[in-house]
């Protein structure tokens, strides 16, 4: 099992590197006849003869949304690979239990009521107002929604499903009525962050994503062998000595954490906490031993490619990446619906 692990492993973080390489030569700026990689050579050993346009576009631009595709990525799918393993079902995804609709709900909020408010925050608050607001509506929808589930420490992944559906409803609504009022400009800035983009990629942002990636799979990456053991049910797990109540708790307090960074910095990209655990199951027969690391290189690798198509594809303007995503997922996610109508 290790080494079957490791050979896959390795053989998707080459396929990683070459892809990002890749993606690094893919743009409409010239360097000059210099390959990316001298230029990037040169960045990284101080050269003088590196113009600050070269090293901005270079660095700032396009290696910074590289290593943020593969951050949100691989965030993203392990995600959607942990929440499916616990509520033991292909089609869950964090959206399921509200997440994504709280961050979004507080960006609208930023968005359409922000002016009337935004002057009075510090200056610092106000460069960053609308990730902090996502990132804060992803947690506090979690936490409703993990109250509303849990009586008496027990978590019924039932009632949190339903009260996830429930809570998304309401607060897309508000977003709905939030969109009635905006205008034309934040109704653009609205669609166009639902939409998701990486074009606002920073270091800082992709620092901050490193550290919540770090502290999550820190906790999450190794739940393989619990995940198989909770697909056979809750009780016959505790039963083997898996901490059930325990295991779900940190499932669902680090997913939010990781998608509510996601959502912050880059807007809503759906679909790829599904595509990623679908096929690597398809392939794995449900390991999640196997499952759950792949899919950390796996959601990389696909972002990765589905950002440089968006931002290639129609150059130098740029297809939100949720759009790219999307056309990926869908056929998809009805494959998985016919597969569950077959075997009914």
């Amino acid at each position: 099992m290790q080494n079957k692990l490791f050979l896959y492993l390795s053989s998707g973080i080459l396929l990683l590197i070459l892809l990002a390489i890749g993606s690094l030569y893919m743009g409409v700026y010239d360097f000059g006849g210099k390959s990316p990689l001298n230029v990037l050579q040169g960045i990284l050993s101080n050269d003088p003869n590196i113009s600050p346009s070269e090293k901005y576009v270079l660095w700032d631009v396009r290696m910074a949304r590289i290593i943020m595709a593969i951050l949100i990525g691989s965030i993203l799918a392990v995600s959607g690979t942990v929440m499916q393993g616990m509520f033991k079902n292909p089609l869950a995804t964090p959206d399921l239990i509200g997440i994504t609709a709280g961050a979004t709900l507080m960006a609208a909020i930023t968005i359409v009521l922000g002016s009337y408010f935004r002057e009075y925050l510090p200056e610092f608050l106000q460069l960053s107002l609308l990730s902090i607001a996502a990132f804060i509506g992803a947690l506090v929808t979690t936490f409703a929604v993990y109250r509303i589930s849990t009586t008496q420490g027990k978590t019924n992944v039932v009632i949190m499903l339903l009260s996830g559906v429930a809570i998304s409803a309401l607060g897309f609504a508000i977003v709905g009525f939030l969109i009635y009022l905006s205008k034309d400009e934040q109704l653009r800035d609205l669609t166009f962050w639902n939409l998701g983009s990486l074009g606002g990629a920073t270091w800082t942002k992709n620092g901050i994503l490193l550290a919540v990636l770090v502290l999550s799979y820190i906790v999450l990456i190794n739940k393989g062998k619990a995940l198989n053991a909770m697909m056979l049910g809750e009780k016959d797990a505790e039963h083997l000595g898996i901490p059930v109540e325990r295991i779900k708790k940190q499932i669902v307090v680090l997913t939010a954490l990781m998608v509510g960074a996601c959502v912050a910095f880059s807007g809503t990209i759906g679909f790829v906490g599904l595509i990623v655990p679908y096929i690597l199951r398809l392939i794995f027969k449900s390991n999640y031993q196997l499952v759950l690391p792949l899919s950390a290189v796996m959601g990389s690798i696909l972002l990765l490619v589905a950002d440089t198509f968006s931002r290639t594809i129609v150059a130098p303007s740029e297809i939100p990446i949720g759009v790219i995503t999307a056309f990926l997922g869908a056929p998809v996610f009805i494959a998985i619906l016919i597969r569950f109508k077959n075997s009914m």
